[in-house]
């Protein structure tokens, strides 16, 4: 498989493959125990952006269109069978642009979106002032909360921890939406009820970006709402993918 995705329990006989795209300073380990909580008719597949955990080696993307075009040149092989796009915060851009990256014959693999917890993405701003530079940065990533929050407060790791970061917030401040076409597939935008930084209200803006049927969920908890209540999440999205057959 390409040095871009991770598929930690292999389910050659799946029906759909659910592709997650992380959160900035966020790797495919995030997603490492999904298939385990998710039916066994849905394969997990996450991607492993470049300079982090086993690509640490590799040159950070410089720019969120080169970060698309490279995934998007590398995709192609997983759209075997239908897919679903999961991208959590800076994941939901990432995955989003690549959505409209794919080439035009690979589109009908695509059968549904996932933003979570992030703003749609002609309303994805810069981050504050208040938060430039390596505090600045450290300080937001903290007040997030979850794994992330954590692991920044360890020293010994806050070197690699920001090594990310910064490549990461470089992308998310030099992002440009570029009005297009919308997107065919159905999106489901979702919300941690507690989360300041990407609320209900702002999730709603993305019924803008697609033709397909649109869907707002709110879960209990912050940005980093699905650690917390990782069965909720799974229940949705198991709902959504896999529903069960109307009863006659």
């Amino acid at each position: 498989m390409s040095a871009w995705f991770r598929t930690f329990v292999p389910r050659p006989s799946a029906t759909l493959r659910l592709i997650c795209f992380p959160h900035a300073g966020g790797a495919a380990s995030a997603f490492r125990g999904w298939a385990e909580l998710l039916p066994s008719s849905i394969e997990v597949t996450a991607v492993q952006y470049p300079g982090r955990q086993d690509r640490i080696m590799a040159d950070p993307s410089p720019d969120m269109d080169t970060l698309v075009r490279d995934l998007a040149a590398e995709i192609g092989p997983l759209l075997d069978r239908q897919v679903a796009f999961f991208g959590h915060s800076m994941g939901g851009t990432v995955a989003y642009e690549v959505a409209r990256a794919l080439p035009r014959e690979l589109r009908p693999a695509l059968v549904h979106l996932f933003a979570s917890a992030r703003k749609a993405p002609g309303d994805c701003r810069p981050l504050a002032p208040e938060y430039r530079g390596d505090e600045g940065m450290l300080r937001y990533v903290t007040s997030l909360g979850g794994a992330a929050g954590r692991l920044v407060a360890h020293e010994e790791l806050r070197d690699i921890a920001l090594f990310t970061l910064r490549a990461d917030f470089h992308l998310i401040d030099t992002y440009s939406h570029r009005p297009g076409a919308p997107l065919l597939c159905p999106v489901t935008a979702i919300a941690g009820a507690y989360d300041t930084a990407c609320t209900a209200a702002d999730s709603a803006a993305w019924a803008g970006y697609t033709t397909g049927r649109f869907e707002l969920r709110e879960l209990p908890g912050g940005h980093f709402y699905l650690e917390s209540a990782p069965e909720r999440l799974m229940d949705l999205l198991t709902d959504t993918l896999m529903p069960a057959p109307a009863a006659r």
